[in-house]
């Protein structure tokens, strides 16, 4: 017999992920190929799905809501999109939120030509350059940061389309990995501290760039290397390509919750296959919390590495506890509450005959604002679990990311309100533990933490951010002179 919660869903409290992008030039069906790795990069952003293509005189451009199976399955769709070179974006709503006009890529007619951006991260002065842009006479078609970008190419005073964009990015803080087409190829740039992923791969004669290496493995093509921080590379139609580095050097700080929880567990990230590395954050997380259980239970799906590596390490038995439904999609993605409590759709059992009478350890990839975590506790229990143990396969979450991930404002994040006792107290769990900040990187292959320079973004667990925040700190300025209109004098 199987407890059943039809209204439960488990990835309600998530943070969610950025976005997904995927190009390809010199391909004989460029449409179909960014189709295909936009498959593979679903999981990234299940709002809306855009792709925009190029046959060498025109550029095409077909968007959706919805999944990319929804928008690009047929082969009708596909003919829309003629040309050897296309790029694509699946997304979910960040800065400028939900609706059709902020689907990317975005596509805009400059004095030089066409000019076609498909971003990945956030953009954390979008605000303050879109007023100065505006003031100048700059007339936005969308709410997205992205088409800041845009405008500020458009403005350059420099005579080529890579240095016009060079100069755009010189004013722009905050992350991006973005692929941008024009009529002379296309370009694939990173920030300079590498935040966001981005990689290059081959197939065939054609070059290909994608958020993640799995793309590459559904497409079909060899995965050549990644996208260095501050690096811009410039593919032409006849196949070369060109390496500039015009940010200078940088320590590099790609986003550790990559690792964690983003990037599929058949990808690539940062050197090191996702998997093995959640392997690894399950197995320290055993050796720093160990816990007196008859069964380590993941939560799924994102809990599983972490849950096998943590088995292993303790020697308690690794059993599916929660068995989820796998015929319906990731409805945490979907952006606004309604939307994500739908997932009443799919349902999660906790398996009785497993865990009645056990003493069971929970592993979860994080802990977001705590409310689901105090379900999947009350769910173990009424399967009639002894003990339920929580254990977390990242540090606390404790502060908001402004680099592209959709986190709650930081009032909501349980680990911002709560020390680890009262948090355990709130999911109700018989014990919480974390693993810890050096731990976290010890697992993904750096001896620990390097406070003045760590090798890392992980501002959620530390607030330590590596860029400006001028949007935010002009934000609560403002906010505190309208509080105190006398704040200079007291």
């Amino acid at each position: 017999m199987n407890v059943t919660h039809p209204f439960l869903d488990l990835h309600g409290d998530k943070l969610r992920e950025e976005c997904g992008i995927f190009g390809a030039i010199n391909a004989a069906d460029a449409s179909a190929a960014t189709a295909l790795g936009l498959h593979a990069l679903q999981h990234r952003g299940q709002e809306a799905v855009g792709i925009t293509s190029f046959d060498g005189s025109e550029f095409f451009s077909r968007r959706g809501l919805g999944h990319v199976a929804e928008n690009f399955s047929s082969s009708d769709a596909i003919a829309e999109l003629p040309g050897f070179m296309a790029a694509g974006h699946v997304r979910y709503s960040t800065t400028g939120g939900a609706g059709l006009r902020n689907v990317q890529p975005l596509y805009a007619d400059l004095a030089s030509g066409g000019f076609a951006v498909a971003h990945n991260g956030n953009i954390s002065n979008a605000q303050a350059l879109r007023k100065e842009l505006v003031g100048r006479g700059a007339i936005f078609q969308s709410t997205s940061d992205t088409e800041v970008i845009i405008h500020l190419v458009a403005t350059s005073r420099y005579p080529t389309m890579v240095d016009r964009l060079v100069d755009a990015l010189r004013l722009v803080e905050g992350a991006y990995s973005l692929i941008v087409m024009t009529p002379e190829g296309m370009m694939a740039c990173r920030d300079p501290l590498g935040i966001r992923p981005l990689v290059m791969g081959r197939m065939g004669d054609s070059i290909v760039f994608a958020s993640e290496t799995v793309a590459f493995d559904v497409v079909g093509a060899e995965f050549v290397r990644e996208v260095e921080p501050g690096e811009l590379l410039c593919v032409d139609f006849k196949g070369e390509i060109q390496s500039l580095h015009p940010f200078g050097k940088h320590n590099s700080r790609p986003c550790i919750f990559e690792h964690v929880y983003f990037s599929r567990p058949d990808s690539v990230f940062a050197g090191q296959p996702v998997y093995e590395a959640r392997k690894a954050i399950g197995e320290q997380l055993a050796i720093e919390a160990p816990c007196d259980a008859d069964l380590v239970v993941p939560v799924p799906d994102s809990g599983v590495p972490a849950a096998i590596g943590f088995a292993q390490q303790s020697g308690v038995p690794f059993e599916l506890g929660i068995i989820r439904s796998h015929y319906v999609g990731r409805t945490f993605i979907q952006p606004s509450d309604s939307a994500r409590h739908s997932g009443v759709k799919r349902k999660h059992n906790a398996n009785r005959g497993l865990v009645e009478g056990k003493r069971i350890v929970l592993i979860d990839d994080s802990i977001v604002r705590g409310t689901t975590s105090m379900k999947i506790v009350e769910m173990m229990r009424e399967a009639g679990a002894s003990e339920v143990h929580f254990r977390v396969a990242s540090p606390p979450t404790a502060h908001s990311c402004y680099y592209g991930v959709d986190t709650p404002e930081r009032s909501k994040l349980l680990a911002a309100r709560m020390e680890v006792e009262p948090m355990r107290k709130f999911i109700k769990a018989d014990s919480l533990a974390f693993v810890s900040i050096d731990g976290l990187y010890r697992a993904v292959g750096s001896k620990k933490r390097n406070g003045g320079c760590p090798q890392f973004c992980d501002a959620c667990f530390t607030g330590e951010y590596p860029t400006s925040l001028t949007d935010l700190n002009r934000s609560e300025s403002d906010a505190a002179q309208l509080t105190f209109p006398d704040h200079k004098a007291a």
